[in-house]
Formats: structure tokens, C-alpha cells, sequence
């Protein structure tokens, strides 16, 4: 058996150490708890997604398909990262038509991401009004004088914090069967149905 020299070890147990200890607060920032289907659901999927992240644009029709072919659930958190400079306030707005309709809220989230590539930060004023006259509404001229659309908004950047939400998207299944484990990240969505399929299997 080869010997590691004395001095290698005392190298390389602070790197050891480090890990252990990196991989642990990741462990603690993971808080599986939120992570579970609407009341009545057995099994439903859950984003976080980013309206500026143009994978989250990708992958966000398919997540409406797995939705409808399955019958399931899409649970949608906003969680604008910190080099998006219009993702927040697109997230703003998204819930101030939320108030006036689901469905108006839901069409503009599907606007946004189709036109994605037209968005800037200096035009998402106007292209959000855009959407507001093809669906015969008026956006306000202050869109949150409250600022309850905004602190929603953050207390979905909160919720992804307690999950240890490092990317957008990040894509669970989540159920309520005991026998397995309580989610389940989809990595590769190209596996998303045959990971529901195998979900509603077990």
C-alpha cells in the first residue's frame, strides 16, 4: 500500500473539509416541505422560472403539454435572477393581470416568452401595452402603487432560497406518494413524460 507523504495530507484535508461543508448548507438550504401538489392534486409539476432566461422560454410550452396530457397541475413561481435587468418587472406585471383574470395573467406570461428576443428594458412598458390592447384591456399607468404585485414577486425569490434554487428553470414533479421520495428534479426536460410516466406507475 503506497503512502500518502504527511505534507499532501495536511493539503488536502482543508479541501476535504470544505466540501463536507459546502455540500452540508447545500443540504440545509434544500427545504422539501414547500415542495408539494396543490390541495387535491396527487401529482403536479412546479417551476421556477425566469421571464428573461430564454431556456425557460424553451421549455415553457412543454410544461403547458406535460400540464394538459396529464391532467396535472403546473404550478409556476417567478424567480427573476440578478443579471436580468427586465425579468422582474415583467414578473410585475405578469401579476398585475393576474388580478384582473388567471387566464389574462397566464396569456401574458405566454406573450412574453414568445417575444422574449423584441424585449428590452426600455420597451417592455410598451410592448406590455401592446398586449393590453390586442386584449381589449389598459395597462395602468402605474402598473403596482401598492407594491404588493412586487413583494408576491419576492416571496417567490424567498421561496426558491428556502428550496436552494441555484438556475432558472428548475423543474420538479412533485406528489404525495409516501413510498417514494417527495420530488423529483426534472435535469433533462426531454425526460419530463417518461418521468411522469414512471411517477404515476409507481
Amino acid at each position: 500500500m503506497t503512502r500518502r507523504p504527511t505534507w499532501l495530507l495536511v493539503l488536502l484535508l482543508p479541501l476535504a473539509t470544505a466540501g463536507l461543508v459546502a455540500l452540508s448548507s447545500r443540504a440545509q438550504a434544500q427545504d422539501a416541505s414547500v415542495l408539494k401538489p396543490p390541495q387535491g392534486a396527487s401529482l403536479a409539476l412546479v417551476v421556477f422560472q425566469d421571464l428573461e432566461c430564454p431556456r425557460c422560454s424553451r421549455d415553457h410550452p412543454l410544461l403547458q403539454e406535460a400540464a394538459r396530457t396529464y391532467k396535472i397541475p403546473l404550478v409556476q413561481y417567478d424567480f427573476p435572477l440578478p443579471g436580468h435587468s427586465w425579468a422582474f418587472d415583467a414578473a410585475v406585471i405578469t401579476r398585475y393581470f393576474d388580478a384582473q383574470s388567471k387566464k389574462l395573467g397566464e396569456e401574458y406570461r405566454d406573450y412574453i416568452f414568445q417575444h422574449q428576443g423584441e424585449v428590452t428594458k426600455d420597451n417592455l412598458r410598451s410592448v406590455s401595452e401592446k398586449f393590453a390592447a390586442e386584449h381589449h384591456t389598459a395597462l395602468g399607468f402605474v402598473v403596482d402603487p401598492q407594491g404588493k404585485f412586487a413583494a408576491a414577486v419576492r416571496a417567490d425569490q424567498e421561496l426558491g432560497e428556502r428550496v436552494g434554487i441555484r438556475h432558472t428553470p428548475t423543474i420538479y414533479l412533485v406528489t404525495n406518494n409516501r413510498k417514494g421520495p417527495p420530488f423529483v428534479e426534472v435535469v433533462d426536460s426531454s425526460q419530463l413524460f417518461q418521468m411522469i410516466d414512471s411517477l404515476k406507475n409507481e
